[in-house]
């Protein structure tokens, strides 16, 4: 897949799971169990044992998959996530030479960020999409919903505690997708390997962000580039100052 690919896949569906556990063999668990259940998007985080040989092995045995490394931390385990075939990578904070990296390797980068500089910065370092963590804790949905108000051409991603209760609302915020670890894969989930608990809390996410994106409507078109012609805006308004003004 393309850079461009990636990025529309990750439009198009609206949701990342991170996956965050203990062991290799837990993480493709959760890997192919959530992809079964129509989100074919997987974070492997960098702290899940043997990450970077996981990640080599979902891109060649499971080629529908869209496989990205998260808490990419710096550039030696970026090129060694990229180098296993990583679709793109993500952290919690903004690492600019990460950011660069992956405009290099043209491979889509999610840098983490929190206040309005740091999402401001990413989004000029280059990044594909900005995310917003930890999301929950710092307003929530509220929070997106300022930064998209101030900030409507930065694509977010909201990430850290986000739950079955406030997945819809995050996307009516504004948020382009969200970032669900252990809401959507629960840990005793993974441990018991109830993969039909898992694949229904993929659908259950899902809906959410349909319904969301429903009640959002459709998307307006853009407005054409045009050139306003402001004298002629003056001689709509009443009582037009220039007419007799005041000196």
């Amino acid at each position: 897949m393309t850079k461009a690919e990636v990025c529309e896949l990750i439009e198009e569906i609206g949701i990342i799971p991170a996956i965050r556990v203990s062991s290799a063999e837990d993480a493709h668990f959760a890997a192919d169990t959530v992809a079964g259940g129509g989100i074919p998007i997987v974070e492997i985080t960098t702290t899940v044992p043997e990450a970077v040989k996981l990640i080599a092995h979902l891109v060649r045995y499971h080629p529908k998959m869209v496989v990205g490394a998260g808490t990419v931390l710096n550039i030696d385990m970026a090129s060694k996530c990229v180098d296993a075939g990583a679709s793109f990578l993500t952290s919690p904070g903004l690492n600019r030479k990460i950011v660069e990296f992956a405009a290099q390797k043209q491979i889509a980068v999610l840098p983490g960020a929190l206040t309005p500089t740091e999402v401001i910065e990413a989004w000029e370092e280059g990044s594909n999409f900005v995310k917003v963590f930890p999301c929950a804790q710092i307003g929530g949905d509220k929070y997106i919903k300022a930064l998209k108000a101030a900030l409507p051409q930065i694509s977010l991603v909201a990430a850290g505690g986000v739950t079955q209760h406030t997945a819809e609302n995050f996307i009516i915020a504004g948020a382009t997708a969200i970032g669900v670890g252990t809401e959507l894969i629960p840990a005793d989930a993974i441990e018991h390997r109830e993969s039909d608990r898992i694949q229904e809390l993929a659908q259950r996410f899902l809906g959410f962000v349909k319904s969301a994106r429903q009640r959002l409507g459709p998307a307006k078109q853009k407005a054409k580039a045009t050139k306003t012609d402001f004298l002629k805006l003056d001689k709509q308004v009443p009582g037009d100052s220039r007419e007799g003004g005041n000196d």
